[in-house]
C-alpha cells in the first residue's frame, strides 16, 4: 500500500507549464503540486477533521474578503504557478485585487502565474511538518507576504513574514492580517476539541 504524499522525481521528463496544466486537468482525481526543481508531489486527501479545519479557516478570509472587497480568496483546489517554478495548493489563499486584475483572462482560466499575498496551510495527519514548513519558506521565497501554518497536533500556529524571522505561537491565538489583510483578525481556538 502506498502512503501519500509521494514525491516523483521528473526532473529529466522536465514538463512545461501547459504540458503540468494538462496532467492536472485530464487527472482531477489526482492532487498534484510541484517542486522548483520539477519533482511532482502527489497529495493524499484529507480527512473530516483536516477538511473541516480548512474551511473554517477560509470561512473567515472570505467574509473578510466579502466585506472589504480588496481582493480574491482561493480555495485549497487551486494551483498557483510560482515565479520560482513550483506550482503550489494553499489550503486557502489571498491576492490583492490590483494584482489579481493585472492578469490576464487566460492567465486567471489556468493556474494563475501569481504568488499570493496571504496563504494558509493546515498540517494533517500524513503531512510531515519539515515539508510543510518548507513549502512555507518556498512561498515566502516566491514573494507570500504573510502565511499562517497551522499545525492542531502541536495546537500551534507558525507565523511566516517575508523578510522577518518565523514565530511559534500556542493556541488559542489571535491572528492579526497585518498590512497585508487590513483590518483582519482570525480568533484561532484550540483543535479537535
Amino acid at each position: 500500500m502506498l502512503t501519500l504524499p509521494i514525491t516523483l522525481d521528473l526532473k529529466t521528463v522536465n514538463l512545461t507549464d501547459e504540458q503540468f496544466y494538462q496532467l492536472c486537468v485530464t487527472n482531477p482525481e489526482i492532487q498534484v503540486e510541484r517542486t522548483p526543481q520539477g519533482d511532482l508531489i502527489l497529495m493524499s486527501p484529507v480527512g473530516g477533521d483536516s477538511g473541516n479545519q480548512e474551511i473554517e479557516l477560509g470561512a473567515d478570509l472570505v467574509i473578510w474578503n466579502r466585506r472589504t472587497k480588496l481582493g480574491k480568496v482561493f480555495s485549497s483546489s487551486t494551483i498557483f504557478r510560482l515565479p520560482n517554478g513550483g506550482d503550489r495548493s494553499p489550503d486557502a489563499a489571498w491576492v490583492e485585487l490590483s494584482r489579481w486584475e493585472a492578469l490576464t483572462p487566460e492567465q486567471r482560466r489556468k493556474f494563475p502565474p501569481i504568488s499570493p499575498d496571504f496563504v494558509i496551510e493546515v498540517r494533517s495527519p500524513s503531512d510531515s511538518l519539515k515539508t510543510l514548513q518548507n513549502k512555507m519558506q518556498e512561498y515566502l521565497d516566491s514573494g507570500v507576504r504573510l502565511g499562517w501554518l497551522f499545525n492542531p497536533k502541536a495546537q500551534q500556529v507558525e507565523i511566516y513574514r517575508l523578510g522577518n524571522v518565523k514565530e511559534t505561537h500556542g493556541l488559542p491565538a489571535t491572528l492579526s492580517g497585518e498590512d497585508v489583510l487590513p483590518g483582519f483578525t482570525l480568533r484561532v481556538n484550540s483543535f479537535g476539541e
